[in-house]
């Protein structure tokens, strides 16, 4: 099935075009990744390809472009706008339903929610969301095999988005930078979640 109006080769000579070498290699290798978590966790391995492809694909917009976007099309609470490098997912989201007419709603939520993450997250979106953390072309292996081995254990998406959450608390913590409670909301239920199972 397609679903989206681009083959896989227009889609990267569109990735090459509008990212910088680093972020398109990033975007193959979370490709990739999900493809192969989505194999693990039996979902829809060519929509995790897609989606791993896309995730990022307005990343490199200029700040003032993603504003414009996000102001005029796309619904972004006040806590998410205050931190500018988790502003490109809402913006990829966009560009992935508009200029790509992807119109499958598990790609496109979670292209949309692969930074901050939202409460009951479904597996498919918990996938592109780890793969973005941990592909082996651009992550650093001290901060992604972590993650990596929390995913080999029972239950082993939760415990792995748990281990995102912790690194990304303790990151902006280190950083006195602001936490939105939507964060602290979804490691409590992930904490729950993989405390009772």
């Amino acid at each position: 099935m397609n679903y989206t109006k681009y083959s896989t080769e227009e889609i990267l000579n569109w990735l090459k075009e509008n990212l910088n070498n680093e972020r398109y290699t990033h975007s193959i290798g979370t490709a990739e990744c999900a493809r192969e978590l989505a194999k693990k966790y039996n979902l829809n391995e060519e929509k995790a390809y897609i989606a791993g492809l896309l995730h990022d694909c307005a990343k490199c917009f200029p700040r003032e472009k993603m504003q414009e976007i996000i102001d005029e099309h796309i619904e972004v609470d006040k806590c998410e706008r205050s931190n500018f490098k988790t502003l490109h997912a809402p913006v990829s989201f966009y560009i992935a339903r508009t200029e790509f007419l992807v119109e499958d709603e598990e790609i496109l939520s979670a292209i949309r929610w692969h930074t901050i993450g939202q409460l009951n997250m479904t597996d498919f979106e918990k996938v592109i969301f780890i793969a973005d953390k941990i592909e082996n072309k651009t992550r650093n292996k001290e901060y992604s095999q972590p993650i990596i081995d929390e995913l080999n254990k029972d239950n082993g998406l939760n415990k792995a988005m748990l281990q995102c959450y912790k690194q990304t608390i303790k990151s902006l913590v280190d950083r006195d930078l602001v936490i939105c409670p939507l964060t602290i909301d979804i490691y409590n239920k992930l904490q729950n979640e993989v405390n009772v199972k």
